[in-house]
């Protein structure tokens, strides 16, 4: 189903819960990429609409969801169980839409986490790899190391985009997380990004070359992937 549109759907979580999803495929897609959205924006805040596009500028689908809280106009985020069958849906969904694309999947912040800590529970059917951009590693104002617990648990290669200025993952607690991981994590930093990828104008950059540069780097890493 080629497509320069993104093509709306809508994802059975169980009997009781359908949410919607976005499906961006390009012609001759080599990968797809299931994106979970973060805990305060759904899947059309305009971050995830622009990761979706530059994913597919560089011939990667990518099929982005809504959480059932999302869906159902909520604020307060579904809980872990909840999220995870989400999560499971929505990777299911793509295995049946793609079923020759190499498969990631992961998130912004809150969707990554919630990908990882399924992932980590039972490993999703045909996910090759993680993609965290902006992995919310401790609360802001309180660096710990604790929610990388569940990552251990994890064989599939993780790549961790992530803004040096980023306040929900201090480097100091997040660099020694990744060297424990050994080969399984990469660690892709952004000089002067937060958590939101905004970088200040004195920094010379913009928003835009930061993406820019996070999804050069994402694509690269699919390629690497894809290749072993």
């Amino acid at each position: 189903m080629p497509s320069l549109d993104a093509h709306p759907l809508s994802i059975a979580v169980d009997d009781a819960i359908h949410v919607s999803a976005l499906l961006l495929l390009p012609q001759n897609a080599r990968a797809c990429v299931v994106l979970a959205h973060g805990a305060g924006a759904g899947m059309n805040h305009p971050f995830m609409a622009a990761i979706a596009k530059g994913l597919a500028d560089r011939g990667l689908g990518s099929l982005r969801y809504q959480f059932p809280y999302m869906e159902q106009g909520m604020k307060r985020p579904d809980s872990p169980p909840r999220a995870h069958a989400a999560v499971r849906a929505a990777v299911a969904e793509a295995r049946t839409r793609v079923p020759d694309l190499a498969l990631f999947a992961g998130g912004k912040s809150f969707g990554g986490r919630m990908t990882s800590q399924a992932q980590a529970l039972t490993p999703l059917p045909g996910v090759r790899g993680l993609i965290f951009l902006g992995f919310p590693l401790h609360p802001a104002g309180q660096p710990s190391q604790d929610r990388a617990k569940h990552l251990f648990d994890i064989t599939v290669p993780m790549l961790f985009l992530q803004g040096t200025r980023d306040a929900l993952a201090e480097l100091p607690q997040l660099e020694p997380v990744k060297d424990a991981l050994g080969s399984r994590a990469t660690l892709a930093l952004f000089q002067d990004a937060d958590h939101s990828f905004h970088v200040p104008a004195k920094s010379g950059r913009t928003d835009n070359q930061i993406r820019n540069g996070m999804l050069d780097r994402l694509a690269a890493w699919i390629d690497t992937q894809k290749a072993k």
